[in-house]
């Protein structure tokens, strides 16, 4: 037998026997290649991981911390299971408790709750046990999970906590020697001069006055009389506060309460009122963008026309004549004054001319004041007539300035801007609180508020400005630009 006989031979498949190579049998399907995944990247290694075990663990877990608040594993025996021991003592109680058969039989069938008076309700029964119980609304919001909730650090952390501690540790350290804080000194000065002078200031005594006592400054014990020019001399005296403090930046209130037409249901007047006041605003709007556009617009005697681009084209192809040119537009209207020196007769005449002009002036001021004497009731009448109009001035000076005390006043760069007035049309309104929709913000209202009666400057929002310049930067790892 040839060896290559013998080898086909043996390579043959025996009836009964599977063979590894399913490639071999014609009939079945052909076994594709694995195909191999490259999971270097996040994208591919999401893709083609199972992770379907994890996730199923990860949510057991969960599941048993909410509702066992913690894993079955760690729980101690005591949590899961308990004891019966069975307990005669109990068990005999629960049969002494437990009422008769014949008892039971005479007890009304009736589910209907007798009638209880007023002694009968200090007993304490069932349905009293109930009232007890809470509501089922509060139960379904009460938490169903056993996991606490997280600890927020932000709400235990205290503003210079360790200033604040370091400056206690020393105020218990000064009052363990004895020394007297210096507010708590002049809380006691201030209640010894009120005492002794009863609001009156005492005047600090003469810096040369022999009869002033004298004071040892570096003594730690506080001095036994608060004397005006002790405390005047240590600094301790507190400061006068100045008048201005004392006057409101504005008489405008904190609150403005809004007109009768905001309601979410208000008249029919009361709600066209608030719409007049609206339509008007927006008016004052409009006129303010038509006058910025009119100013800004260019204007119409210089836009360019068909007779201006031709006089343009053909400036200076024309010659002009010699009758028409320059020198006759520009030819001056007047001769110039001869240069002849006058006579002593034209001066001699001019001087006259001066000392009449000056003799008819002088006599018309005289006639004028002679006039006066006749016309008395007449000057008196416009006396009291201007110091009418003087007196009215005067009333509108005054509550100008009444009126623009209420005003906000320019405190920075930027003006005072009035919100938008909130309104809603006819068609808009909702007859319940539950169809009404909200409008406004109660923050931005405070805060124009704030800018309103002179608190605080009007501002805008501070916007984004990037310091350096962003980079970008190639990762040769998996060839991807970032930021």
């Amino acid at each position: 037998m040839a060896p290559g006989t013998r080898k086909r031979s043996m390579a043959a498949p025996r009836d009964g026997f599977l063979s590894f190579k399913t490639d071999l049998d014609s009939s079945g399907p052909k076994n594709k290649r694995k195909k191999r995944l490259n999971k270097n990247k996040k994208k591919s290694w999401n893709k083609h991981s199972d992770v379907h075990d994890v996730e199923e663990f990860l949510e057991d877990v969960r599941l048993q911390e909410r509702t066992l608040g913690g894993l079955i594993s760690e729980k101690p025996d005591d949590n899961l299971f308990f004891v019966d021991a069975g307990d005669e003592s109990r068990d005999s109680k629960l049969d002494k408790d437990k009422p008769l058969q014949v008892d039971v039989i005479l007890q009304p069938d009736s589910r209907i709750p007798a009638p209880t008076d007023g002694l009968a309700s200090d007993k304490p029964d069932g349905r009293r046990r109930h009232k007890d119980k809470p509501l089922r609304i509060d139960l379904i919001l009460q938490p169903d999970s056993r996991v606490p909730a997280p600890k927020d650090v932000l709400a235990h952390q205290i503003p210079n906590a360790k200033k604040l501690r370091l400056i206690a540790q020393r105020a218990q350290q000064l009052e363990a020697h004895g020394v007297v804080p210096r507010r708590q000194r002049l809380l006691q000065a201030r209640l010894q001069r009120s005492l002794a002078g009863k609001g009156k200031a005492n005047k600090p005594a003469a810096n040369n006055d022999p009869q002033r006592g004298f004071y040892d400054l570096w003594s730690g014990a506080a001095p036994e009389t608060a004397d005006p020019w002790y405390l005047q001399q240590t600094k301790k005296m507190l400061v006068k506060r100045p008048a201005r403090l004392n006057v409101k930046p504005s008489t405008l209130p904190a609150v403005e309460v809004p007109a009768p037409g905001a309601s979410y249901n208000p008249d029919f007047l009361s709600h066209q009122a608030l719409l007049l006041q609206g339509h008007e605003i927006e008016l004052k709007k409009q006129k303010a963008e038509l006058r910025l556009e009119r100013q800004l617009a260019f204007p119409k005697e210089q836009i360019a026309t068909r007779e201006s681009a031709f006089q343009e084209e053909v400036e200076g192809l024309i010659e002009e004549s010699e009758d028409e040119g320059p020198h006759d537009e520009y030819t001056p209207l007047y001769q110039a004054a001869s240069g002849e020196k006058k006579t002593e007769r034209q001066r001699k005449w001019e001087r006259q001319l001066r000392e009449r002009e000056k003799r008819w002036k002088a006599l018309r001021q005289a006639r004028d004041r002679q006039q006066q004497l006749f016309r008395l009731r007449s000057l008196k009448t416009e006396v009291l007539q201007q110091e009418e109009t003087t007196g009215r001035r005067q009333e509108a000076r005054r509550a100008k300035k009444l009126e623009e005390e209420s005003l906000p006043r320019r405190l920075g760069k930027l003006k005072y801007q009035e919100p938008d007035l909130d309104l809603q049309l006819s068609s808009e309104m909702a007859g319940s609180l539950r169809r009404l929709k909200p409008e406004g913000s109660i923050l931005k209202d405070r805060f124009k508020s704030l800018q309103k009666r002179n608190l605080i400057e009007p501002r805008e929002r501070a916007k984004f400005v990037r310091k350096h310049k962003l980079k970008y930067v190639e990762k040769r790892a998996f060839k991807e630009v970032t930021v």
